[in-house]
């Protein structure tokens, strides 16, 4: 089934004339191609247009109503005027081009727009909230660990103070649209074999408005909302990831019908960090130590989100070897612990050495394989060579 013209325009059944024309700018306005970033604005706009040009005629919004939005619509593809058809559109023909066929057909095609010009409308349906918007927010790594209260500024539609929406001052003189007599539309009725064919457009004069002001609202320029600048305030949990979604409620665009405003979303990018990688709930962190502290091992201090702590390095550690320390990672959501800090050891091999370095490596190159024997002195030099 296709999106009935109330759902459209996003109002209620029993919405006013004006609450429709009112919604109808609204919707205009964020979906004109020339302006919405929508992929699909042409065709709602589309949509649009139709839903008013229906709903701000009388006659039009009272066989829609009865007959139901597909029933409306099948009427429409084939050529009547729904507004006029009553319950058979081939009412008043006498023996029109149709008449008398029968069998696979089920009765003619009379019975089959019989049915078409059925139904009705029924129930009551509360007001739809506003649509939702959307917001980029950037945080470092140590906010999004730590969690953070981060103020931000977000661009939305507000209804205009001014004309208070309705795109022309209170001050403006109104009269009806002598081209359409204050229908919004105009009609044009062509005879067919198949009977009155009646095409009905949008009044050019008005542009479907049906009055005519003096003056347009100079803030709004007659669309009845404007952009304004808000400044929120949003608590970003400690453990965020980079790409996950907060949800404000309520602060995203006005209902045109007067419900709830919808949500505003905002995507939280976490940017790099100059140490620490991060994968998931875990960080990852390399660490230079020099080759003495590899071979005779070292206790080093090793930074975290949290402050610096002690690590021993092990004797005999080779480079590119992991370790972990367990809870030093990023608080996982929603309090269920951390993750875990990988430290990878790196052995830095000095660019230069100076004649005492170049010594003891050069004894130590020389001593060969395991089973030589090397004086402490030896390795103490080169302890304290690095």
């Amino acid at each position: 089934m296709s999106e009935d013209f109330y759902d459209v325009l996003g109002v209620s059944p029993d919405a006013s004339a004006e609450e429709i024309k009112q919604a109808y700018r609204s919707k205009a306005t964020e979906y004109h191609p020339d302006v919405s970033d929508d992929p699909d604005a042409e065709e709602k706009f589309k949509k649009i247009q139709k839903a008013k040009k229906v709903l701000t005629d009388e006659e039009k919004r009272s066989a829609y109503d009865r007959m139901g939005h597909d029933r409306y619509e099948q009427a429409e593809k084939h050529g009547f005027d729904a507004s006029e058809a009553g319950g058979d559109p081939f009412g008043g023909m006498g023996g029109g081009p149709f008449d008398g066929m029968g069998g696979d057909m089920g009765g003619g095609l009379g019975d089959i727009f019989e049915q078409v010009f059925g139904g009705g409308r029924g129930g009551r349906r509360r007001p739809r909230s506003g649509r939702d918007l959307r917001t980029a927010l950037e945080i470092d790594l140590e906010e999004a660990y730590a969690g953070v209260e981060k103020q931000f500024t977000v661009e939305r539609p507000a209804e205009c103070d001014t004309c208070a929406g309705s795109g022309h001052p209170p001050s403006a003189d109104a009269e009806r649209c002598p081209e359409c007599q204050g229908r919004g539309q105009v009609t044009q009725v062509q005879q067919t074999p198949l009977g009155r064919v009646q095409q009905t457009t949008t009044c050019r004069r008005c542009e479907g408005e049906g009055t005519l002001y003096s003056e347009t609202c100079g803030d709004c320029r007659g669309e009845g909302y404007v952009r304004d600048e808000a400044t929120l305030t949003v608590e970003v949990p400690a453990g965020i990831q980079d790409g996950q979604t907060l949800r404000m409620e309520r602060e995203g665009a006005p209902s045109p019908e007067g419900g709830p405003a919808g949500d505003l979303l905002i995507d939280v990018a976490v940017t790099e960090h100059d140490q620490f990688e991060r994968e998931g709930d875990d960080l990852r962190y390399r660490l230079p130590v020099s080759f003495p502290q590899a071979t005779f091992g070292d206790e080093v201090t090793v930074p975290t989100l949290d402050g610096p702590v002690e690590f021993e390095v092990p004797s005999g550690t080779q480079s590119g070897e992991t370790f972990r320390l367990e809870g030093k990672g990023m608080p996982r959501l929603r309090g269920r612990g951390s993750g875990d800090l990988f430290v990878t050891v790196q052995i830095v091999t000095p660019e230069s050495l100076n004649e005492e370095q170049r010594e003891a490596l050069e004894q130590f190159a020389e001593a060969g394989g395991d089973e030589i024997e090397i004086k402490d002195g030896f390795f103490e030099r080169i302890k304290r060579a690095f």
